[in-house]
C-alpha cells in the first residue's frame, strides 16, 4: 500500500474533479489508475499532480486517463473580479489569449472588456 500513499493527493483531486468510471488498482508496487475527466484542463490537473510526485515518467504508476468533452479545454464558471485576460492567463499561462475566449463565447459575450458573475465561459482548445 507504499505507492497508494505516495500518490494520494492525485487520488484526492481525481475525486474533487469527479472523474468517472475511476478504478485503482495496486499490483507488483506498481499504481493503476484509470478513469474520465469531464475535460482536457481537468486530465492536465491530473497528469501535473502525478508529474509533481513521481517525476515525468514514474516507474510506480501506470494512468489511463480519458477526456469525455473533448470539443473545449474546458467550461469556467466567471467569479467576481475576473476578466478575460486573467481567464486566458490561468488556462494558458498568456493573457493575450483573451481573444480566443471571447471568439468562443461570442453567442453570450458582445464586448470583451464586459463579462459577468456566474456565466459559463468555453475555454476552447487551441
Amino acid at each position: 500500500m507504499m505507492v497508494r500513499a505516495k500518490y494520494q493527493e492525485v487520488l484526492d483531486l481525481g475525486e474533487q474533479l469527479n472523474v468517472q468510471n475511476g478504478d485503482v488498482t495496486e499490483e507488483n508496487g506498481i499504481l493503476k489508475i484509470a478513469g474520465t475527466t469531464n475535460t482536457q484542463y481537468e486530465k492536465n490537473l491530473l497528469w501535473d499532480k502525478i508529474k509533481e510526485i513521481g517525476g515525468d515518467s514514474p516507474a510506480d504508476l501506470e494512468a489511463d486517463i480519458k477526456v469525455s468533452d473533448t470539443s473545449v479545454y474546458h467550461r469556467h464558471v466567471v467569479k467576481g473580479g475576473e476578466s478575460l485576460s486573467k481567464i486566458a492567463k490561468h488556462y494558458y499561462g498568456d493573457p493575450m489569449k483573451y481573444k480566443q475566449i471571447f471568439e468562443a463565447n461570442t453567442n453570450i459575450l458582445s464586448n470583451p472588456d464586459v463579462i459577468h458573475p456566474d456565466q459559463e465561459l468555453v475555454i476552447p482548445n487551441l
